[in-house]
């Protein structure tokens, strides 16, 4: 079971910064805020998700923006999601008295709004209470200065093009209000309710609802977030862990697009200090197409359908070729550029874009196929358009297989990397498949048949190492991939079964950490960055889809109590050293492996 916050978290370091595997996440959609436990919003991007942060605290601890609600004398504080829901409870208890905290990105009676509501609600339960409550708007990384106009309606905070209201009940007593800050205290006792909440709009008017009708939506946001759990399909053995991981997933989904981004957070580091620390607000290719598969196997059709139409379109936008990730709204990711924050724990560079947009990913291939053959698989019908898209891919990947790339871990290396050949043989495995079920054209069906089978030969003559019983990384390389497990999944433990448990024992003997239960992605990594999540939870598919249960569910058990936090969210990486996750957070990758790995104990 995830552990209490007080022990995940003994509190932020001497410069202020939180454990990154610490935070909760809430959101509407369209945007997501992360909060600490100790009641700080150090993260919001509004209002959408690639936005500038509007709370920036989580890369600049000293000065960056933040909404704090925080109480005094705190002895100890537990949290929780509501029953199959995003909305946030957390229950403080201090030297005086006991207060329940219930948080939530409101939606409305018509699904999102058009404005952002970041609602906090405050009831006493025993004795009083007192909250420190403090607005911080964030700076935009010194591009701009917030500022305050006290209007006929409230006062108004301009931060950029965002115009942002702190709400708050009478009995707040204000301390400071100016440009910078609002800054004050609330006191409650027991059988009080109180609303604080911050309104936010962007060249838009902003809406100033009584705090009543905010107060109200957080319940709605509830019920909604219950309805979209109810009409899932999932039989699961683990389905509360599965649940968990499918609502954390649903952050990452962008409404207006359809859009699934790899990560709520930016620049978060996979080594404190280190310089790899990317932009993940964005969506992959390879990270959509395992979440849209990831909905349709937990029943969230609609979802799966809107991520796969909105993926198709804007690779068919953008032809010729096949980046590996795009905005949110559907435009090639621009250029990496560095911003002057001092980064998590001082981690530098802080980054935004992304290099990877010019990147050559053939393993991207293996991704759409598979994803669009799960659709079908789930009763969808193709369209024109996109049968025609799935066929230009099919028969470019016909071409392309026999090209170096930069490999499923995106580095600047290019070579043959075994995983994308591995992921070249899938997409035609499946454009033969579709074609022979009538869903695709046979015009170039045995020209697919046959490059098929050379890529699985050659992957056997030049992969595979017969004095170490593996197969490397890629040819003539003495390094292990761990994402070589995926590959259960994809058909090559089937096709060359020993061959491919040779490989996992391998992989865990020589990339797993002391405990045997994470792993790090590849060879070499152990001293650069964390343990990668996903990857873990990939050896437990090996073993699970293989027949081997019990090991498949301890070590998911293991990881379980591990990795997730007190309200079940993972980062993208562990590092076992300090026992403390790494990277961004929530990570797709990490929940979505978290899935089809308890997926994988039913033999699913």
């Amino acid at each position: 079971m995830p552990v209490p916050a007080e022990q995940i978290s003994s509190g932020r370091d001497a410069e202020g910064y939180a454990p990154i595997h610490s935070y909760a996440a809430i959101g509407d959609g369209r945007s997501s805020a992360l909060i600490a436990p100790d009641g700080s919003i150090d993260w919001w991007c509004a209002p959408c998700m690639d936005a500038p942060p509007l709370f920036d605290r989580l890369l600049d601890a000293p000065h960056g923006g933040r909404f704090v609600l925080q109480a005094r004398d705190v002895t100890s504080i537990r949290r929780r999601y509501l029953h199959d829901s995003n909305v946030l409870e957390s229950e403080v208890t201090t030297a005086a008295g006991r207060a329940r905290i219930t948080e939530s990105l409101n939606s409305g009676p018509a699904g999102r709004l058009p404005w952002s509501e970041l609602a906090r609600r405050v009831e006493g339960l025993e004795g009083e209470v007192e909250f420190n409550v403090l607005y911080q708007p964030g700076t935009r990384a010194g591009t701009c200065s917030p500022w305050m106009s006290d209007t006929p309606n409230g006062c108004v905070h301009h931060v950029g093009p965002m115009m942002t209201m702190l709400r708050y009940p009478d009995r707040t007593r204000i301390a400071v209000c100016d440009d910078r800050e609002v800054r004050g205290t609330l006191r409650v006792q027991a059988g009080d309710r109180e609303l604080v909440a911050l309104l936010a709009s962007q060249d838009e008017v902003l809406p100033v609802p009584p705090l009543i009708d905010i107060d109200t939506r957080i319940d709605r946001s509830h019920r909604e977030w219950q309805q979209w759990v109810d009409d899932l399909d999932c039989g699961a053995t683990r389905r509360s862990e599965v649940i968990c991981s499918a609502l954390a997933l649903k952050f990452l989904w962008f409404a207006p697009t359809g859009a699934i981004a790899a990560a709520v957070s930016a620049s978060l580091p996979e080594r404190i200090g280190g310089d790899k620390n990317w932009d993940y607000r964005y969506a992959w290719v390879r990270d959509a197409a395992y979440v849209i598969k990831t909905f349709l196997r937990v029943g969230a059709l609609p979802d799966a359908k809107a991520g796969f139409s909105w993926l198709m379109t804007t690779i068919g936008k953008h032809r010729p070729g096949l980046a590996p990730c795009y905005t949110l709204h559907g435009e090639r990711v621009e250029e990496e550029r560095r911003i002057d924050v001092p980064g998590y724990r001082n981690s530098q560079p802080v980054r935004v874009g992304n290099t990877a947009t010019d990147q050559l990913q053939t393993c991207a291939y293996g991704d759409i196929l598979e994803m669009a053959s799960r659709m079908i698989e789930a009763g969808h019908i193709l369209d024109p358009n996109t049968a025609r898209l799935l066929f230009e891919l099919a028969d470019e990947c016909a071409d392309s297989w026999m090209r170096k790339d930069n490999g499923f871990w995106e580095l600047e290396e290019l070579q043959h990397y075994t995983m994308s050949k591995v992921e070249c043989w899938m997409a035609l495995r499946r454009a033969c498949e579709l074609a022979e079920h009538g869903h695709l054209t046979t015009a170039r069906l045995p020209r697919w048949q046959r490059e098929r089978d050379r890529i699985l030969a050659w992957i056997d003559a030049h992969c595979w190492d017969e004095g170490r019983q593996t197969y490397l990384m890629h040819p003539g390389s003495d390094r292990l991939d761990a994402s070589l497990m995926l590959a259960s999944r994809f058909g090559l433990a089937e096709a060359r079964r020993e061959r491919f448990i040779a490989t996992r024992e391998a992989i865990r003997r020589e990339l797993a950490d002391a405990s045997g239960d994470l792993l790090w992605r590849y060879s070499g990594m152990q001293q650069c960055e964390g343990t990668f999540i996903s990857c873990a939870f990939w050896m437990v598919e090996a073993y699970g889809l293989l027949g081997e249960r019990e090991e498949a569910s301890r070590l998911f058990d293991r990881l379980l109590v591990r990795v997730r936090n007190d309200v079940g969210l993972m980062p993208e990486m562990w590092d076992p050293r300090s026992d403390s996750g790494l990277g961004n957070t929530p990570q797709g990758l990490s929940h979505l492996a978290l899935v089809h790995a308890a997926l994988s104990l039913d033999g699913d």
